[in-house]
């Protein structure tokens, strides 16, 4: 790992939206997926809400925006507090490997820790071998496999 940056990790903000959304279109890029104007525009409106249960968070070095992460909570089954669903993760590539990745997701672990939900998951493609060797050391894989609805 190279030298320490000097992160804020802060909520996405109104004036945020350029920088998150050159962000968010780079992560849905490395998954090769493309969506609609009204689906960012939806998306960043619920996000500056803070009432539609999602949230975002920027990791900020020098006013320049080099990693996001969105995080939801919801009910469960097997336990009777809500539990994180760490959504999407990204830093930019001049950022990796110098600790942004880990950090927002150290922040989503604080944030989840203290709404009173330590449960936090996340899913990755199995071909992201780079941020696999994080996950690795956060978390623990599970046995599971995900299934979705064929349309």
């Amino acid at each position: 790992m190279s030298a320490p940056l000097s992160l804020t990790v802060r909520p996405v903000a109104a004036s945020d939206e350029s920088q998150w959304r050159d962000l968010w279109q780079a992560y849905l890029a490395f998954y090769e997926t493309e969506l609609p104007e009204t689906t960012y525009r939806d998306t960043f409106r619920r996000l500056i809400a803070g009432d539609a249960g999602m949230y975002g968070l920027l990791a900020v070095s020098d006013g320049a925006a080099l990693g996001l992460v969105h995080y939801l909570y919801h009910q469960n089954f097997w336990k009777p507090a809500p539990i994180c669903y760490l959504q999407d993760l990204f830093t930019t590539p001049a950022a990796r490997g110098k600790g942004v990745a880990r950090t927002l997701m150290q922040a989503v672990f604080a944030a989840a820790a203290k709404s009173g939900s330590p449960d936090v998951y996340w899913l990755t493609a199995e071909t992201n071998y780079a941020g696999r060797l994080l996950y690795d050391q956060l978390g623990a894989k599970t046995p599971f496999i995900v299934y979705e609805r064929a349309v």
